[in-house]
């Protein structure tokens, strides 16, 4: 066991090293660029826990380059994450559970990304209810946020909490540090904050809390928002509003080394009964948080009325789709309560995350789902389709909770 001796000379604790190893130890994540993993750095706890406190405590710690993740976002487009090595996740960790209490009750009430006790639901349910009282929406979006963050004025917005010399020191080294890209280059970083690394969301959150939050709150403190880490939602009465907080938003972001993607950034007409028929010519739908929002036909208490809802995005139906087709079920062997284990943990939280809303949006990737358990039955038992079909209605009768998704869709 870690010695839990607690030095009053700093105030990095032992046990403030110790709990943010358990806290990147729940999360998981590959190894860095060291190639470290967490088993790895688990062989001598201890030894490797110390080293680390007594260089974050001496202020001889100094952060790793990231490693470069690229993740597929569709379409022949990226997103570069940064993966820090265990060391600096854990030291990230300790620094969060520092920052974090003094930031996050100074926080807008609807902001919504990596915040305890909020989640993507709030955001989307607020977006919803909000879109239905007014019409005009206004749809940000920020070109590369996190690899944009101004490095000084992150600073200054960290200083508004703390004037710790510590922090200040090891945040700039973060921010500062290199990354080993993908390609095996190394390049320095001259602005953004390291997206994929522990302490990125808090940052962020710091840094547009002061460059949109509060500036909203004080210059226009009757719109309405939500936000979701840099997916802003912005809600107006009129048009003409919508145009103009488009303009001075993007003034404001210029101002604050960021850019508004005016190519991505819309102004969208919310249905709602009583405008049936009205300003047909507008853009209607918007994406947010994995949610289309679009007008549908909606049973209501007074009968059936167009109104703007929100489902599963087609761009979220199109990448599960894929992952699904891509599932090698065949090589699955056993009973078809084994391949219920497996493949349950993930259609359980697609289901917990897109049918929360519209699930009958998500019929026709179920459907998809079953046919693919027909076909692995085929493969087991050597029978036809129909044959197949009917053991797995068979199965269905007796067990019909075996798989997550046949709550919602059965064979």
């Amino acid at each position: 066991m870690i010695d839990y001796y607690e030095t009053k000379a700093h105030p990095i604790t032992k046990r403030m090293v110790l709990d943010g190893y358990k806290q990147i130890r729940a999360n998981g994540r590959a190894a860095g660029v060291d190639g470290v993993s967490l088993d790895e750095f688990a062989k001598d706890l201890k030894g490797n826990l110390y080293k680390l406190w007594n260089r974050m405590t001496s202020g001889s710690y100094y952060p790793k380059s990231l490693r470069e993740k690229k993740i597929d976002k569709g379409g022949g487009k990226f997103r570069s994450l940064g993966i820090p090595c265990v060391e600096d996740r854990i030291a990230q960790s300790v620094m969060k559970t520092y920052l974090e209490p003094l930031a996050e009750p100074t926080f807008h009430e609807d902001s919504y990304g990596y915040r305890p006790k909020r989640h993507a639901h709030q955001a989307i349910k607020k977006a919803y209810l909000r879109g239905y009282r007014r019409c005009w929406i206004l749809d940000i979006d920020i070109r590369s946020f996190f690899d944009t963050i101004d490095h000084e004025l992150m600073m200054k917005a960290v200083k508004r909490y703390t004037q710790e010399k510590w922090v200040l020191m090891y945040i700039e080294r973060w921010l500062k540090g290199g990354m080993l890209m993908e390609d095996g280059t190394m390049i320095k970083k001259e602005e953004g904050s390291g997206q994929g690394s522990v302490i990125s969301p808090l940052l962020s959150n710091i840094y547009l809390h002061f460059v949109f939050d509060k500036w909203m709150q004080k210059n226009y403190p009757d719109i309405m928002f939500e936000r979701y880490c840099d997916d802003i939602i912005v809600h107006c009465d009129y048009k003409r509003r919508a145009i103009q907080l488009k303009r001075t938003i993007a003034e404001r972001f210029e101002g604050c080394k960021l850019e508004m993607n005016v190519d991505k950034t819309q102004i969208v007409y919310c249905k709602r009964p009583g405008n049936k028929g009205r300003i047909v010519h507008e853009k209607s739908s918007f994406d947010f948080l994995g949610y289309t929002f679009k007008p549908r036909l909606w049973a209501t208490p007074y009968g059936m009325a167009v109104l703007t809802m929100p489902t599963m995005s087609t761009k979220a139906k199109k990448r599960i789709a894929k992952e699904i087709r891509d599932w090698k079920l065949h090589f699955t062997t056993g009973t078809i309560q084994r391949l219920a284990r497996i493949i349950n943990p993930k259609t359980r939280g697609w289901i917990n995350y897109y049918c929360e809303f519209g699930k009958w949006g998500t019929t026709g990737l179920w459907r998809d789902l079953n046919f693919k358990l027909t076909r692995w039955v085929m493969g087991q038992k050597g029978i036809g389709f129909r044959r197949a079909h009917k053991w797995l209605k068979r199965v269905y009768a007796v067990q019909p909770n075996l798989f997550a998704h046949w709550g919602i869709v059965h064979p």
